[in-house]
């Protein structure tokens, strides 16, 4: 059985363009996301669900991006490493009131 990881990130951007998308930039994981979910409850922190194995916390969420994460429903994720983009998907927001943690939590 696979135990669960949750990782702290600590250098992250989520920027929006001019057409009010969002997209996350992260450091690259080692394996592929599948099935990626966004959970977060409107506040400062939210939690990337990469797989059933690897999650993502996002802490200090900027308050200048709340609102607009709080009412989409999906963001682009680019996972990036020295300069190049490694690979780039879309995930699915959901609000929760609480954002549940899995596993261990790894400071990266």
């Amino acid at each position: 059985m696979t135990q669960s990881t949750v990782e702290q990130e600590k250098n992250y951007n989520i920027l929006k363009n001019a057409a009010g998308d969002l997209m996350i930039l992260i450091r690259a994981r080692l394996d592929d996301a599948e099935q990626p979910q966004i959970i977060y409850n409107g506040g400062k922190h939210a939690v990337l669900y990469r797989n059933g194995e690897n999650a993502i916390v996002l802490d200090f969420i900027h308050p200048s991006i709340r609102e607009d994460l709080n009412r989409t429903t999906r963001v682009l994720v680019v996972e990036a490493r020295d300069g190049s983009i490694i690979r780039e998907y879309t995930s699915e927001v959901k609000h929760l009131k609480e954002i549940p943690l899995p596993g261990t939590l790894v400071l990266n």
